[in-house]
């Protein structure tokens, strides 16, 4: 019989496995429409679909994986299907990361400005560079899925042993080395993590010393230029925080073995995960003109219901008022 926990963490799981499918797929549906009228796509909003499709993929993994977690426990443990979930959502996953990352590569170096010479090298390469991330990107998340098919083949060997006495001691010692590998094997994503970082460190930089330097030429605060530098800076804020709570629950849950309580730290890391890819599709639609002009439509809100303060300005709008002063 399910316990509030379980049925707590269904509803909430439930809610956000929905509300991430209607975030990505309008993201999916309005670039992939406007990719099919006009013959072409940006890079940024190429991107940004493929982020969406794979997100949605993603939302569907965590959610069979947690209908397994509550309803198949013993499944959910050592199962073939669970493999299965582990390879896609590894696959997914990574690819997934290494998008965002791009994506957060490709704002710094279009809006971010510094005078390093090899800064300035990137930035007039910004195209090749964000491509090469992308083939890299293939690459690695297709390197961690066949380390995570070695890891299942060494597994292989300790189940359905049956020993007894000092063969028992070393196969314990075995399964526990087999784990600490699973675990060591989140370093996969430690430099897209640390990329990602950088580039989001760079761009607040920039942006926060660009709004100081507006302040210095007489630009008042309510300047409209200001304003959407300081709602830039909100943006890439929460890019950054959700970014790092994605990171640490997705250790947690790479972790959980090492916990008294599995199941419950499972769920836990679960719901926040889900939270991260709701999240922010969220943010990438109020900061896109086009998507947010569509989810307001879908809203069926009046252009007088939205205050002038509160509007969100992408960081593709803020570099171009960057460039106006």
């Amino acid at each position: 019989m399910l316990g509030l926990t379980d049925w707590l963490f269904l509803i909430l799981s439930t809610a956000e496995f929905i509300l991430g499918l209607l975030m990505n797929g309008l993201i999916g549906l309005v670039n992939g429409s406007g990719w099919f009228k006009n013959k072409r796509i940006s890079l940024c909003d190429f991107i940004i679909t493929s982020l969406a499709i794979s997100r949605i993929l993603l939302l569907w993994v965590l959610l069979v994986d947690g209908v397994l977690l509550v309803f198949y426990p013993k499944e959910h443990e050592s199962g073939v299907l669970m493999k299965m979930i582990d390879l896609f959502w590894t696959c997914t996953n990574h690819l997934s990361i290494w998008l965002t990352t791009c994506l957060g590569v490709l704002y710094c170096l279009k809006i971010a400005c510094f005078s390093h010479p090899i800064f300035l090298w990137l930035k007039r390469r910004v195209s090749r560079v964000v491509a090469w991330l992308l083939l890299g990107a293939l690459l690695l998340s297709c390197g961690s899925t066949l380390s995570l098919l070695h890891e299942f083949k060494v597994n292989s060997g300790f189940s359905g042993i049956n020993v007894t006495g000092k063969e028992m001691e070393r196969m314990s010692r075995k399964r526990g080395e087999y784990k600490l590998i699973h675990v060591l094997g989140t370093l996969w994503y430690l430099l897209p993590l640390v990329v990602s970082l950088v580039s989001y460190l760079l761009l607040i930089l920039s942006l926060g010393r660009h709004t100081r330097r507006m302040r210095y030429t007489g630009a008042g605060c309510r300047d409209p230029s200001t304003e959407a530098h300081h709602r830039a800076i909100r943006i890439i804020l929460s890019f950054f925080f959700l970014l790092l709570l994605y990171f640490l629950a997705f250790s947690v849950a790479s972790t959980s073995y090492f916990f008294p309580e599995t199941t419950m730290v499972l769920m836990a890391a679960e719901i926040i995960a889900m939270l991260y890819l709701v999240g922010h599709s969220f943010i990438l639609i109020l900061g896109n003109p086009k998507l947010r002009q569509t989810f307001v439509g879908l809203l069926q809100c009046e252009s007088g219901c939205l205050k002038p303060g509160s509007k969100f300005v992408s960081p593709h709008r803020a570099a171009e008022d960057q460039k106006g002063p």
